[in-house]
């Protein structure tokens, strides 16, 4: 089969390598429909995280079920499937509490997983899914080709949007800031809507984004940064901050502006990955703003959300603004480097 592989810095390529087989019995194999680059792929893929040797990446996909192991009960072949960006048993003692990312027993893609065998990349026509009865979730039926750029964003990203929504508190009537004006933060404003906010405010200078912003929902764009940034939002809410604010960057700057721009008593939800920088815990204490959220236990959330996005209640697909092959995989992280594109989608 054909994957992906980042060789160095801005050096993807798509090779052929083995095929994937079962190699344990809570194994399933499931054929790549769509997957998608991530953000956070572009670490990596800018050199900012190292790359030391050939490496499988890709950690979003949905598929159709190929093969089971004589072990899995819950699957089985021709179902269509949604991946989370990690796998897990969903029994152990971090699973039932609703902290998929940290299961005992699971892991990441494009690595050796506890088993001692590669959890493929999933930028690739076929994926080994260690745990599948605990990690894939099949939808109702057979979606249409439709359906499926909004299926595939409940692989990650807007989850994630609905972790930081969740984390930060948000509530029904609530005043929400989105900090950040990537997949990961435009999903934020479908999720704080989704969850009832009355006012939702997002923070983005590309007009690209702030179109798919307003589609999903922001009552206010903000395109200032810093001090300006957080003086633009106490205008709009009369003096006073959000009451929560959904930080989708990871930068100290985003921080520092989402904490800025919280209400005292206010709340941050934090799902940015972390590069550099630390809490203001002085800020934090004199104004009273918590701050919550990390990894986001898509798993946990899945059930809850695919009901949504099967019957239409929301379209967060509409964070892809482009779709290519899987041939054409570099072209598609070179985009999503330059800011061409918000996110890419990958058909197989």
């Amino acid at each position: 089969m054909r994957a992906t592989l980042l060789h160095a810095p801005r050096d993807i390529r798509l090779e052929n390598v083995p095929d994937p087989e079962l190699r344990t019995d809570t194994d399933a194999i499931v054929r790549v429909v769509a997957s998608c680059i991530c953000g956070s792929d572009l670490w990596p893929y800018r050199g900012i995280t190292p790359t030391a040797s050939p490496r499988r990446i890709g950690h979003e996909f949905v598929g159709v079920v190929e093969q089971v192991g004589s072990e899995v009960s819950t699957l089985r072949p021709g179902d269509f499937v949604i991946a989370p960006f990690g796998y897990s048993d969903n029994t152990c003692v971090n699973c039932r509490n609703g902290v998929h990312p940290s299961c005992e027993h699971g892991g990441f893609w494009g690595s050796e997983g506890q088993d001692g065998h590669l959890a493929d990349g999933c930028q690739g026509e076929t994926v080994r899914v260690p745990l599948a009865d605990g990690t894939l979730v099949a939808t109702p039926g057979e979606p249409t080709q439709e359906l499926i750029p909004h299926l595939l964003t409940l692989s990650d990203v807007f989850p994630t949007g609905h972790h930081a929504a969740v984390s930060a508190g948000v509530t029904a009537g609530s005043t929400v800031v989105v900090v950040g004006d990537g997949a990961v933060g435009l999903s934020a404003v479908l999720a704080a809507k989704r969850l009832g906010a009355a006012t939702v405010i997002a923070m983005s200078r590309h007009e690209s984004r702030q179109n798919i912003a307003r589609s999903f929902g922001a009552d206010e764009i903000v395109a200032e940064r810093g001090k300006e940034g957080v003086s633009a939002v106490l205008e709009v809410l009369g003096g006073i901050g959000a009451d929560h604010v959904l930080e989708c960057v990871g930068t100290a700057e985003s921080m520092a502006q989402a904490l800025r721009s919280a209400r005292p008593g206010g709340r941050v939800g934090t799902v940015g990955a972390p590069n550099g920088g630390q809490l203001d815990l002085a800020t934090m204490f004199r104004r009273n703003v918590g701050v919550a959220g990390g990894v986001a236990p898509v798993r946990h959330y899945l059930p809850e959300l695919l009901r949504d996005v099967w019957d239409g209640t929301v379209t967060p697909g509409e964070v892809f603004d482009q779709t290519l092959p899987l041939d054409q995989v570099a072209d598609g992280y070179q985009a999503m480097d330059e800011r061409k594109a918000v996110k890419t989608m990958l058909t197989v």
